[in-house]
């Protein structure tokens, strides 16, 4: 040890001198490096919320019993777009957004690049966007101009606006307008439904339904109702869900269910005990009046749903795109990122004297004792 430390203290001044030169060096070439800027954005997702739909099935009644029992079924689904982070993050890499930003900017020009394949590759060289376990999502845009860095981050931004809003107003006007075309057909079957069951009372001289009867007027009703709302529901959860969708399966099951119900009610086929009279059972001039009567309330039932529907889908369209919220704005980056130049000119002068060290000691080996 002594040996080797006498090897060292000799050569100190060429170990300095050494280090002191890799030093200088590291200084010199150092500036040479292009110096690179970071600006950085970061923005809030939203969250996953209770739908307009279910919000206004609990503040107000829907149909009256017909309501709860859509309730109990699950009928009031979520239509909402549910989006997580990880969509937004894809979004932000979409060629769409890089394209858009490239537009915006002129990056083409910027960047000196010949066509539009090398502008993006540029861009998506200097941008990084990740997220944690906060799911907030950081959008980091290097570049040799802060103020570029921060417009091209800027940028990201108002695409990404423009992107969802227009993704989400298209999922909710294909649902605003497919239960707006339900609701003017359901006008159509009402005004049908209440002259029918007008002739009826006419030709029956039966005006109100009693007893069993009427019990079995409701649950069939009811149960119509509660079929034809499925329907729509499954019908609108096309337009953005494949028919394999977990959630379509088990839409289409719900529905084949209560088919099943409605068909064993309609033919007889009860339950032991059950209080409903299967409706071939009853007289038939008091059969035809509740049959009209039936008709007459599953479309008042259906009518008011639907319309729920609508306003649901209104409110969500009027609200789309505008969930994101951004928690800090890109600024100009007052220092740069790349490179550090204290710590490349102190690890050179470190590395050069231990270098300079292990040659020493390679060219006098110390005597081991």
């Amino acid at each position: 040890m002594r040996d080797i430390v006498r090897v060292v203290l000799a050569g100190k001044r060429i170990i300095v001198r050494n280090a002191l030169l890799a030093a200088l060096l590291a200084a010199g070439l150092v500036f040479l490096i292009p110096v690179t800027y970071t600006a950085e954005a970061v923005i809030f997702t939203p969250q996953q919320s209770q739908s307009s739909l279910s919000a206004m099935a609990q503040l107000s009644g829907i149909g009256g019993g017909a309501g709860a029992g859509l309730s109990a079924l699950g009928l009031l689904g979520d239509f909402g777009l549910r989006t997580p982070t990880s969509l937004y993050i894809g979004i932000l890499e979409s060629r769409t957004v890089a394209d858009g930003i490239i537009r915006r900017l002129d990056l083409r020009r910027i960047y000196a690049k010949k066509d539009l394949y090398s502008t993006r590759k540029r861009l998506i060289r200097n941008t990084s966007v990740k997220s944690g376990k906060d799911t907030l999502i950081h959008i980091l845009v290097e570049d040799r101009s802060p103020k570029l860095a921060a417009a091209i981050a800027q940028a990201y931004l108002d695409e990404l606006f423009r992107v969802n809003s227009s993704v989400a107003l298209n999922e909710a006007s294909q649902r605003r307008q497919f239960f707006e075309q339900q609701i003017a057909k359901e006008k159509t079957f009402l005004s049908t439904a209440e002259n029918s069951m007008k002739d009826t009372q006419l030709d029956t001289g039966l005006f109100a339904p009693t007893g069993q009867a009427d019990a079995l007027v409701r649950a069939v009703s009811v149960l119509h109702a509660q079929i034809l709302t499925k329907r729509a529901q499954v019908e609108a959860m096309r337009t953005y869900l494949a028919d394999d969708n977990p959630r379509m399966r088990a839409a289409n099951r719900e529905l084949g269910a209560m088919q099943a119900d409605l068909t064993k009610l309609e033919r007889g086929q009860r339950s032991p005990g059950s209080p409903e009279v299967p409706a071939g059972q009853l007289p038939e001039a008091g059969l035809a009046f509740l049959r009209s009567y039936r008709d007459v309330r599953y479309h008042e039932t259906l009518f008011e749903v639907l319309s729920k529907q609508y306003e649901a889908a209104r409110l969500d369209e009027a609200r789309a795109g505008s969930a994101i919220q951004v928690i800090d704005k890109p600024v100009p980056p007052e220092r740069k990122s790349w490179p550090p130049r204290t710590i490349i000119v102190v690890t050179c002068f470190a590395f050069a004297g231990m270098g300079t060290s292990l040659w020493l000691l390679w060219k006098h080996p110390p005597v081991l004792s």
